[in-house]
């Protein structure tokens, strides 16, 4: 949650008439690392350090196209990217991966172990 820059600054103001980091927090309802940092640097952050990376749409759909079947893990080694990246990338597109194995081309059509026949 961001805090107006008001309310840093009253907080701050606080504790240049004398309040401790202890007492603020209290009254304020707030963690004393918050404060601490706010006098380290008032103004809240309007950049990324790093760059956000997304995996393209149209990269993702035509991966699952192509192998419906795979696991997360699998797409990431493909796609150099994360297991997690892959999960986000999937559930933002509505892509649920249910593995059925009656229907897998990866598999082969085998029955199971145990005949019908009596």
């Amino acid at each position: 949650m961001t805090y107006s820059l008001d309310f840093r600054k009253q907080v701050l103001k606080s504790l240049d008439e004398g309040m401790t980091f202890a007492e603020a927090a209290k009254f304020y309802n707030l963690s004393p690392t918050t404060i601490q940092n706010w006098k380290r640097r008032v103004h809240s952050k309007t950049t990324r350090q790093t760059k956000p990376y997304k995996i393209p749409d149209d990269v993702l759909l035509n991966d699952v196209k192509e192998h419906p079947d795979d696991y997360q893990y699998e797409r990431a080694r493909r796609l150099n990217c994360s297991k997690t990246g892959i999960y986000h990338a999937l559930k933002r597109l509505g892509i649920s991966q249910k593995k059925d194995f009656r229907t897998s081309k990866s598999l082969p059509n085998k029955k199971s172990g145990v005949s019908g026949k009596a």
